[in-house]
């Protein structure tokens, strides 16, 4: 009896510690995931084009920025609310002059960086593994659309994903329903007009429309 005893016993803390190990063991596979994840955001951040060599950790964080996405875009949320979600989305701290009526769509985020009195009107779409900048002082009008990313068009190749900047000038006001396509700069209090399609760099201080966008005039000092 004594020594059945002692099997179970064994046999009991054996379960135990092999539970604890793989429980340890999970714990130190997401910490490594997460800070190979967090490095990969980092060299993107720093120009460098991630693709083959990391898809699952993208794939990873951009499932992560989904769900934030869809807690940003359910129910009321005070304007601090949103802020601390974006905050979370974009991976920086934004001043508290930052405001955003949502919804909004992204898919990765952490290509994002937003600058102070930055107001972002609804339903904008940012795809940002280019890198997307907004200045202090820009305007996103309602619809806005700010592209980084395309595809080749060969179709042996369109699975493949090209990307480029996009960088929003000081006090630029980008109009309602407007597309930022890759690569473009809008340029220091620059105004693109509503649904216009910009797919050349904006001078400072003038104003384009159209499809494509072309220049109008020099803005009112």
């Amino acid at each position: 009896m004594r020594n059945s005893v002692i099997e179970v016993y064994k046999g009991v803390t054996l379960v135990i510690h092999t539970f604890f190990l793989k429980l340890i063991l999970h714990r130190e596979e997401k910490t490594m995931k997460n800070n190979v994840a967090t490095d990969i955001i980092e060299r993107m951040r720093n120009g460098e084009r991630i693709s083959e060599t990391a898809p699952e950790l993208l794939c990873n964080e951009i499932e992560n920025t989904r769900r934030l996405i869809a807690e940003l875009n359910t129910g009321y949320h005070t304007p601090d609310e949103i802020r601390a979600i974006l905050e979370r989305i974009w991976g920086q701290q934004l001043d508290s002059t930052v405001r955003m009526f949502p919804p909004f769509y992204t898919a990765l985020g952490k290509m994002t960086m937003v600058g102070k009195e930055v107001f972002i009107n609804f339903g904008c779409t940012f795809l940002d593994q280019g890198g997307i900048t907004l200045e202090d002082g820009v305007f996103v009008g309602p619809g806005v659309k700010i592209a980084t990313e395309g595809h080749p068009e060969e179709p042996e190749r369109r699975h493949s994903l090209i990307t480029s900047p996009v960088v929003i000038r000081r006090n630029a006001w980008i109009g309602a329903g407007a597309i930022i396509l890759p690569g473009v700069t809008v340029g220091e209090n620059a105004i693109v007009a509503a649904g216009a399609i910009v797919k050349k760099d904006v001078a400072d201080n003038t104003i384009v429309a159209g499809i494509p966008a072309r220049y109008i005039r020099h803005i009112n000092t």
